[in-house]
């Protein structure tokens, strides 16, 4: 079990980072994109550059529907994913792993795994092309919701057999 929670804890920690890259990545886009500032426009493309410098950091078509349904979406859906992902793995260096906290987080990363891809590819779907690789990803997802679905059902009943046996003593 030590090496759970050491592997869990340093899972957790990478998660948090991605979640944090993700987040200052995707505020730093919008305010870039909205404020034209370290933006250069090419043809059809906005390059967002780092900050002050003339490096490409982002490059994306020139077309709101493309910034939102095919850059914003996916950027924060992956900044939720890593943070709800950070939370599951939180969920194996705990003291006491069958709490109804733990199962919550759980249920909250099966959710969104099965649920929002699918939701934001239909979404999506109606204002820009989607490319067939995305398909894939949905579908890996889904997988990974189920898997996750099938560790809450465990610590569901881990949870109960715990309870029932704290009545008993």
């Amino acid at each position: 079990m030590k090496k759970t929670r050491i592997i869990s804890k340093i899972l957790y920690l990478l998660t948090r980072i991605l979640t944090w890259i993700y987040l200052i990545t995707t505020v730093y886009a919008v305010v870039s994109w909205v404020g034209k500032i370290n933006i250069q426009i090419d043809e059809n493309r906005k390059i967002i550059e780092y900050p002050l410098t003339d490096t490409p950091f982002l490059i994306l078509d020139n077309t709101l529907n493309y910034f939102i349904f095919a850059f914003l979406l996916p950027m924060i859906s992956y900044n939720l994913f890593f943070y709800l992902l950070s939370n599951v793995f939180k969920v194996f260096f705990q003291e006491k792993l069958f709490t109804q906290l733990n199962v919550l987080q759980l249920k909250k990363f099966y959710i969104t795994n099965i649920i929002l891809p699918i939701a934001l590819l239909i979404f999506s779907s109606f204002f820009i092309e989607v490319e067939a690789g995305i398909f894939m990803i949905v579908a890996l997802h889904i997988f990974l919701g189920i898997f996750i679905f099938i560790f809450s059902e465990i610590f569901n009943q881990g949870l109960s057999l715990q309870n029932e046996q704290d009545l008993f003593i």
